[in-house]
């Protein structure tokens, strides 16, 4: 089969232009879908295993049903469909910064996350995930389950603006919009960083690291990414916000 790429939408932003493109990949033999900031590779249909794993690994630390959960940050929408697919979940809101990014999924464009958009426990809001965060202006008051995928890493974020958040003040702000024994859960493509597993542990409980490991067939061999999942402590929620 002929190499070939399609760019399948676009969308100019304040972090560079954020594209669609469906291609070719003949180690794969089939089609896969990426996503990249200007000439930066972002995400790809190939490499799917972490954000799954990201909703797994922090619903199952989630006790209880009828859970609210938030997911901050979009993307080809592989952690939003492992989260509906957990039957505790009550509503699943997404908050994703680029509004093209919520048109891709509401035309279904992504074959193998098709139908979320349309599914009544999913909401797509369009708006800054951290910029909420730090204004305390999340669609919800409180969430069961927080699951975040925007940055590469807390070291390697896709904006300065976000560094912040990494913080202990800012992973606090996140805390005071968790309902008492709540989670807090981050994809992060850097190997486990110990400056970050120190301010989790300033301000949440039973904090965990988790190393998924998953194949790279472009590279040969398996690959890394890490997920870090943290419980927020039981007790006011006003506490944490004013600690």
């Amino acid at each position: 089969m002929a190499l070939h790429m399609e760019e399948l939408g676009w969308e100019d932003t304040p972090i560079g232009v954020i594209s669609l493109r469906r291609r070719f990949e003949p180690a794969v033999g089939h089609d896969v879908y990426e996503v990249k900031i200007d000439d930066e590779f972002l995400m790809s249909s190939l490499f799917t295993v972490v954000e799954t794993e990201l909703a797994h690994l922090g619903l199952a630390a989630a006790g209880g049903e009828d859970l609210q959960v938030l997911v901050g940050g979009l993307g080809l929408g592989y952690t939003l469909r492992a989260a509906l697919e957990d039957q505790r979940v009550a509503q699943v809101q997404v908050v994703e910064a680029v509004s093209a990014v919520i048109d891709w999924h509401r035309r279904d464009l992504l074959p193998d996350t098709a139908g979320l958009a349309a599914d009544p426990r999913c909401d797509l809001q369009h708006g800054d995930f951290f910029a909420q965060v730090a204004e305390g202006a999340t669609p919800r008051a409180a969430y069961d389950v927080v699951l975040l995928d925007i940055d590469h890493s807390p070291q390697h974020v896709l904006h300065p603006s976000h560094a912040a958040f990494y913080e202990p003040a800012g992973l606090r702000r996140m805390a005071g919009l968790i309902a008492p024994g709540g989670i807090f859960a981050l994809w992060s493509d850097d190997p486990p960083d110990p400056v970050f597993e120190g301010a989790l542990r300033e301000v949440y409980v039973d904090v965990a690291t988790h190393v998924v490991t998953f194949a790279n067939p472009v590279a040969g061999g398996e690959s890394a990414s890490t997920v870090y999942v943290a419980r927020r402590a039981a007790g006011p929620a006003e506490a944490v916000r004013t600690r």
